[in-house]
């Protein structure tokens, strides 16, 4: 292994009359490419979260809870006395704000009887929705997704950076095999 010395930092913007034209634009992808990555994920991270958040704010005030009765007994048996947890489906029906009957598929508790109340969740239309996310469960969705979609965003413009340094590396190197096919056998003379 070939001994690189201590790691200078910023080494291609000082002065150097070793430096060639191709540090300085490698340099200057690297620095873009870095600055776009945090910029990129950042924005689209907080733009996703802030979406997903207002969208399950809207969802909160739009959707409320309506009681509806079941139609015909739920099938299975009744749970014992406090017992609970699983639940069946079952026809149920609910009128909504314009006074309209609506009917629809609910879980409810096994062996429920015709008539039986169950809370159900309904849009501004009166259709079935699922229960609204609290706040702090949309809040954590949205962190959530704005993490995946801002890590996302900004892999493009880092495997873009790669991809332009591999480039500017490959016309290097093509450059120093040009230069060392010109001057490689000169040395062969002074050596002999």
């Amino acid at each position: 292994m070939a001994f690189r010395g201590p790691k200078v930092w910023l080494w291609r913007w000082r002065r150097n009359p070793l430096r060639r034209r191709a540090d300085v634009v490698e340099a200057w992808v690297v620095l873009a490419a870095w600055l776009l990555t945090v910029v990129a994920g950042v924005l689209a991270g907080l733009a996703a979260a802030r979406s997903v958040e207002h969208g399950l704010a809207r969802e909160r005030a739009d959707w409320h809870p309506a009681v509806a009765r079941v139609v015909a007994q739920a099938p299975g048996r009744p749970a014992a006395p406090g017992v609970g947890g699983e639940r069946v489906w079952a026809e149920v029906r609910w009128t909504v704000a314009d006074g309209s009957a609506h009917t629809g598929q609910a879980r409810v508790a096994p062996g429920s009887r015709a008539g039986t109340p169950v809370t159900v969740w309904t849009d501004s239309h009166g259709h079935l929705v699922t229960r609204p996310t609290t706040a702090s469960e949309a809040a954590f969705r949205a962190t959530l997704i704005g993490g995946l979609v801002g890590a996302c965003a900004a892999t493009v413009p880092f495997v873009g950076g790669l991809v332009l340094r591999g480039r500017l590396e490959r016309r290097r190197m093509d450059r120093w095999d040009a230069e060392w096919a010109r001057l490689g056998p000169q040395w062969g003379r002074m050596t002999g």
